[in-house]
């Protein structure tokens, strides 16, 4: 079967092409009323090649972007407020540069026909996950994204799948945001920081083990993308606080859920991890062995803390194919997922060469991580 292409001049043979109608600003009314998005039905086309679905990609709202920019935002962001003068000019350029990747359709599904990318997972750029406002004003804001993510999931069923945000500073909301984001809007998931105002996710002020709970019961894909790194004094220049502090705080919050138990009680959860998992691949065995050595770090778990991390799945993006067969042999081909990161400029532009590219990879292996993974976790039909 071929997947819709409604990308403009798109002349790849293996897709089928609708109007290019659906494309003009403001022709969403086109599409009719908003509603859940059916399965995505995608096998293969008619060269024989896989589905290629993209786990880790970002849209901005700008209609919300706008509502908040008298606020100053980026003061409560780690990623913002971490970095030096060159840093914040390079950001403003990036997203002045790539603003229309980021927020426009018809620019982004020609990027995904260009990269060989057949359906997004996509999700909010990480400042969209607003947990630093009041709890009332960001659950306003959460809404407005996840309509909005649901609105682009519904008019190309065929090339995106929507992951919502939630308020996380209050328990109850974001239980409830995320009941509908999947009931109502058709989400596959929801897209999650590694922390809450600079709390961990476990910390018991923040009550968010119902919210785990949830989204274990509704079966769907946690996204924990980080937003630079909470402590990131010493992280000011050379963009360390995204090249260091990224995989630094996610290498932190999973150590949270791990040995604070949230894995171990909601064995379950389907949680997948950027950028490969930050630091986890390559020294978990030091987790293990403080596990064995040190009554201070089996509080809670009884088993080794690798055995919980084999329940995570980790995205391809590594930059280097040693790296990415090192994951691969460490998780499983069964939970490594193809990323890109889109748009931003440390992401990965040819995923599709990456993963071919890993040395003594199967065909069926490729697959997997290619869009089978991903399908089977986002409930994509083939």
């Amino acid at each position: 079967m071929m997947f819709t292409c409604v990308a403009p001049n798109c002349s790849e043979p293996a897709h089928r092409h609708r109007p290019a109608l659906l494309l003009r600003k403001g022709s969403l009314k086109t599409a009719g009323r908003l509603r859940a998005a059916p399965s995505t039905k995608t096998v293969r086309d008619k060269k024989g090649r896989s589905l290629r679905v993209d786990i880790h990609c970002h849209y901005q709202n700008p209609a919300v972007a706008a509502k908040v920019a008298h606020l100053n935002s980026g003061q409560y962001e780690p990623s913002g407020k971490f970095a030096n003068a060159l840093t914040r000019e390079v950001n403003v350029k990036q997203v002045k540069d790539r603003g229309p990747k980021l927020s426009t359709i018809e620019v982004r599904l020609k990027d995904m026909d260009r990269m060989g990318i057949d359906i997004q997972a996509v999700a909010p750029a990480p400042n969209q996950c607003f947990y630093w406002p009041e709890p009332d004003f960001g659950r306003e804001l959460a809404r407005e994204v996840n309509d909005r993510l649901a609105e682009i999931a519904a008019t190309w069923p065929d090339r995106f799948v929507a992951m919502g945000t939630v308020p996380l500073q209050n328990a109850d909301m974001a239980v409830a945001e995320l009941e509908r984001c999947v009931n109502k809007l058709g989400m596959r998931g929801v897209e999650i920081l590694p922390n809450v105002n600079g709390k961990d996710l476990t910390d018991p002020s923040l009550g968010l083990e119902k919210f785990f709970a949830k989204a274990q019961e509704l079966d769907i894909v946690i996204f924990m993308h980080p937003l630079g790194y909470t402590q990131g004094d010493r992280l000011m220049d050379h963009y360390f606080n995204n090249v260091i502090g990224n995989p630094l705080e996610t290498t932190v919050a999973v150590s949270h859920l791990i040995f604070d138990g949230v894995m171990e009680r909601n064995p379950k959860l389907k949680i997948v991890l950027p950028h490969s998992g930050g630091y986890l691949a390559h020294y978990w065995a030091r987790m293990d062995h403080a596990h064995r050595a040190r009554p201070d770090c089996h509080t809670v778990i009884k088993k080794a803390p690798s055995g919980y991390l084999k329940k995570f799945y980790f995205d391809t993006i590594t930059f280097d194919t040693q790296m990415l067969r090192h994951s691969i042999d460490k998780w499983g081909a069964g939970h490594v997922l193809l990323g890109t990161d889109y748009p931003y400029d440390m992401g990965e532009e040819n995923p599709v060469k990456l993963i071919e590219s890993v040395p003594r990879l199967s065909r069926a292996d490729k697959e997997k991580i290619m869009g089978g993974n991903a399908a089977r976790l986002l409930k994509i039909k083939r």
